[in-house]
């Protein structure tokens, strides 16, 4: 993509209304725009990093044996009053009627509307096991919006459904869930911890919050720092084998959200071992039995058993708002510093001498090999000072730079710079491309 061709309006003041990085970060690189109190509309480079993070949840669900489809964002109140939620659920839910005077809502999570698809299409135990998600928008009206896209109003979100015979089974799904979660994050280039929290509204009696830790987090959390230590499972899990061992690991060591903290228990950790640490939220894992299914019918027939309700398991991520998370976790002075794998470009390429015909020429050839390598370049071809270019550069982030000009050029070279270590190197036009090109392809995992 050609700079001059695309979308991209940054600010250079901070506006006084954004509190924490990520929301200033976001607003002066154009990635957003706010609408209204807890709602933006999504800017060309906001949502290439967003439509990068949503590819590699998919991607990783799939790998977990999760199947997609997609549900509505407006919800029948019946739904909710089946399962006894409507009324409980409180002011965050936005609450409507369309022209024929039914209660609608716009759904802020979807238990019900999963649970009486599948009660009405799945009888036997031979459906079971089932995992099902989608990725859809959501809308829950926060009584204090915040935080940019961290506390909105409407965000995007991935919700897994799993559906098992026994409570047995059903351990065995959330710990599929709980796998993919470290390697969903670990492939972002974040350090996401599972934790002890509260079930809330979702309810049940079993659940972790993955957490990234970060100075403006939004809650207190606590844990043994061994477990900040642990690798990632690794892409190459078996979903089919022994998952307990990989989720003992991790649940061995005391970690806990403020709202389910023990002080007691927390103390018994060596004091050179305790971590009280602010956190950001990024996803949730559930697992509450029969709570819908028992309400809504959704029963299988076995043959010893008889017909018994299912048991279920929900799990969020939430996708937009690790967006923020993240660059609440990649930025410094000079703006975001994003990871390869959810780079909006995998490369900038600064042109220090637009119309001056040899420096045009590298640039355009630079540009073509990084496309045909099946990269994603964004090349600055704008007429504006080499010090405008450099600013804008690092404030929206991409991993790597290639600065073309014709003093370089003369001697053969351009200048290859890393954006978070911030290493320079010369090199030859296409040793530059063939080691952009190597540095995604070791930044996979």
């Amino acid at each position: 993509m050609r700079l001059s061709k695309f979308f991209l309006p940054t600010l250079k003041e901070t506006p006084a209304d954004a509190a924490i990085v990520s929301h200033q970060l976001m607003l002066r690189a154009g990635m957003i725009r706010q609408e209204s109190a807890g709602i933006y509309s999504w800017l060309p480079l906001g949502l290439r990093v967003l439509k990068k993070v949503e590819e590699i949840v998919r991607e990783e669900q799939d790998r977990a044996g999760a199947v997609e489809m997609l549900m509505p964002t407006i919800q029948s109140a019946e739904l909710w009053r089946l399962s006894g939620r409507y009324d409980d659920y409180g002011d965050e839910m936005l609450r409507i009627r369309d022209r024929m005077d039914r209660e609608m809502l716009f759904g802020p999570t979807n238990e019900e509307m999963i649970t009486s698809i599948f009660a009405n299409f799945c009888r036997s135990y031979k459906d079971l096991p089932k995992l099902l998600y989608h990725i859809q928008w959501k809308f829950r009206d926060e009584r204090r919006p915040r935080f940019g896209v961290m506390r909105g109003r409407e965000f995007l979100m991935k919700d897994t459904y799993s559906f098992d015979l026994t409570e047995e089974d059903a351990k065995h799904s959330y710990n599929r869930m709980f796998v993919a979660y470290l390697n969903t994050f670990a492939r972002m280039g974040l350090r996401a911890f599972p934790m002890k929290a509260e079930t809330g509204p979702i309810g049940g009696d079993l659940s972790h919050e993955f957490i990234i830790l970060a100075e403006n987090g939004e809650s207190e959390v606590f844990c043994h720092r061994d477990l900040l230590d642990l690798p990632a499972p690794g892409l190459d899990v078996d979903f089919d084998g022994d998952l307990q061992s990989i989720v003992d690991e991790r649940t061995q060591f005391y970690a806990a959200t403020e709202d389910v903290h023990d002080e007691q228990e927390f103390a018994k950790i060596p004091e050179d071992k305790r971590v009280s640490a602010r956190g950001i939220e990024v996803g949730q894992v559930f697992y509450f039995g029969t709570k819908y299914s028992e309400p809504m019918k959704a029963r299988v027939s076995h043959p010893e058993m008889g017909e018994v309700p299912v048991h279920m398991g929900s799990y969020g991520i939430g996708v937009s708002r690790i967006v923020g998370g993240l660059i609440e976790a990649f930025n410094d002075d000079a703006g975001i510093i994003w990871p390869r794998s959810v780079a909006p470009f995998a490369v900038g390429i600064l042109s220090m001498r637009p119309g001056d015909g040899a420096t045009d020429a590298a640039c355009d050839s630079i540009y073509e090999k990084l496309q045909q390598a099946g990269l994603e370049p964004l090349y600055d071809d704008t007429k504006t000072s080499a010090g405008a270019k450099f600013s804008k550069m690092d404030l929206i982030g991409l991993p790597d730079q290639i600065i073309v000009g014709p003093r370089g050029l003369a001697e053969g070279k351009v200048e290859v710079k890393d954006r978070a270590t911030g290493e320079r190197i010369d090199l030859s036009p296409d040793q530059a491309v063939a080691n952009i090109i190597n540095r995604h392809r070791h930044s996979l995992i």
